[in-house]
C-alpha cells in the first residue's frame, strides 16, 4: 500500500473504500492541520504552475481556493473575512488587472 500522509479533501477515504481500496487516516491536531494546509498551499500551487492547459489551470485554482478557505477556518476566521480584506486592499493599493511591472523605484 502506498504511503501518502498528506492533508486529502473529507470524502477521499470513502471513495478509495467505494472503489474496492482500502487506507489508513488520522484526525490532526490544529496545529498540525495548520501545517498540512501550507504544505497543500505549496502543493496546490506547484500543480498549478505545471498546469498545461487553462482548464487545468482553472481546476488548480478551484483546488488551491479550497485550501485558502481551509487556512482562513484555521485561523480563526472565514473566507468571507479574507474576500472583506482583499476588497479593500484592492480599494487601498488596486489589483493586477492592468498588468503593470514595476521596473525601477
Amino acid at each position: 500500500m502506498p504511503v501518502y500522509n498528506k492533508l486529502v479533501r473529507d470524502k477521499i477515504p470513502a471513495i478509495i473504500e467505494q472503489s474496492g481500496g482500502t487506507c489508513t487516516t488520522r484526525v490532526l491536531s490544529p496545529e498540525e492541520y495548520r501545517e498540512a494546509l501550507r504544505m497543500k498551499a505549496q502543493e496546490e500551487l506547484a500543480e498549478y504552475l505545471a498546469a498545461p492547459t487553462d482548464s487545468d489551470a482553472l481546476e488548480e485554482l478551484a483546488d488551491l481556493l479550497e485550501v485558502v478557505h481551509g487556512l482562513a477556518k484555521a485561523h480563526g476566521a472565514t473566507a468571507e473575512v479574507v474576500e472583506k480584506m482583499r476588497v479593500r486592499k484592492k480599494q487601498e493599493r488596486g489589483g493586477f488587472d492592468g498588468r503593470v511591472l514595476l521596473l525601477e523605484s
